[in-house]
């Protein structure tokens, strides 16, 4: 520094008095800055190292010409025991640290840990159905139903009902309309023997309901569709799915079954391609009834409700002309509801 008879004066030599400042800090440079006879290193780097309560220059760097690097920091800040080591199942998280906040780390180490839990009732049942299902050779066909007739039917049901407990939806009518086609086409209303290479026709249309419950997936069935009313099945339904809620089903509800329904549609799929709920040799996946643009007869264009529908069937005794014919026949009477007057007793 240069004064008055430009005298040089060394910085030892300079006493700052008492009650005026010098406008710096210190004429000592700082230990953390990339000064001569100080560690390099970036700024962030730097801030990272102020974090732990570390000085950079007690940090060996491993980077080019001695440059500290975030790592360096890391592993010093684990040897010194001022943060814990976060081990981690994904690859690129190893090496993430913790800071330490009062002794206690910023995230709880459970939240990182693998979770172990015992599958129980509904759940591991599902277990034992899936993987026998997976063995068995499955025909999958795939078909579109236009819903406009039954839309409309819906909503004058719900307009001309008296009774609030009872909430009419689309599925009554389409379990009702599937009983009706499989007394035209049986085979789809059986089972089959493995063991024994027989196929047992059943005589009533218990058709089950995929029901996915907080306990997880359960199939009760509504016994004897083919005598059912469309209220009754309504009923049954609403009950099932109450009992369902709050696992409740009895043994009863839950046995046999002749035939599935999986609704995956009132969550919000288009498609499905469901696994047979065994010894059953059919099940049906329902997508969610959608506005699309369709033609009619004049080539004019017109929105139209649609629902897709995938019929899964067991292909060692089921063949596709079968499944599509009954598909045909279901179509048929969902399109034209009115037609199932012509077939109820």
């Amino acid at each position: 520094m240069v004064v008055g008879d430009s005298q040089i004066v060394s910085p030892d030599n300079i006493v700052p008095s008492a009650g005026k400042s010098l406008g710096v800090e210190s004429a000592v440079f700082s230990s953390e800055g990339n000064v001569p006879g100080g560690n390099l290193s970036t700024p962030a780097v730097r801030h990272l190292a102020k974090q732990y309560g570390i000085s950079i220059n007690e940090i060996v760097g491993t980077g080019k010409d001695g440059r500290v690097l975030k790592e360096d920091v890391l592993n010093y800040a684990v040897s010194k025991g001022v943060c814990k080591q976060q081990s981690l199942a994904s690859e690129g998280n190893i090496g993430q640290v913790e800071l330490l906040e009062e002794g206690k780390a910023l995230l709880d180490e459970d939240f990182y840990e693998d979770k172990k839990i015992l599958l129980r009732g509904y759940q591991r049942s599902m277990v034992k159905s899936m993987s026998l299902a997976a063995k068995v050779p499955h025909f999958h066909y795939l078909e579109e139903i236009n819903c406009d007739s039954l839309v409309q039917l819906k909503t004058t049901f719900q307009n001309e009902n008296k009774d609030q407990t009872i909430k009419h939806t689309f599925l009554p009518f389409l379990i009702k309309s599937l009983s009706m086609a499989l007394s035209k086409y049986p085979m789809l209303n059986s089972s089959f023997i493995e063991e024994t290479n027989e196929v047992v026709f059943k005589g009533p249309h218990n058709i089950g309901v995929a029901m996915a419950t907080t306990h997880g997936l359960v199939v009760p069935n509504i016994k004897k569709v083919q005598s059912l009313s469309i209220l009754e099945i309504t009923k049954e339904l609403a009950r099932l799915h109450e009992m369902a809620s709050q696992n409740r089903l009895s043994a009863a509800d839950i046995e046999g079954g002749t035939i599935t329904l999986s609704n995956i549609g009132a969550i919000g799929g288009k498609f499905g391609s469901p696994l047979l709920n065994l010894p059953e040799v059919a099940i049906i996946a329902l997508g969610r009834i959608q506005k699309l643009p369709r033609f009619d007869d004049d080539e004019n264009v017109y929105p139209s409700s649609i629902i897709n529908v995938t019929v899964g069937a067991d292909h060692r005794v089921v063949d596709g002309a079968t499944v599509a014919r009954f598909c045909n026949e279901w179509k048929s009477l969902v399109e034209k509801p009115e037609l199932l007057l012509l077939h109820m007793r």
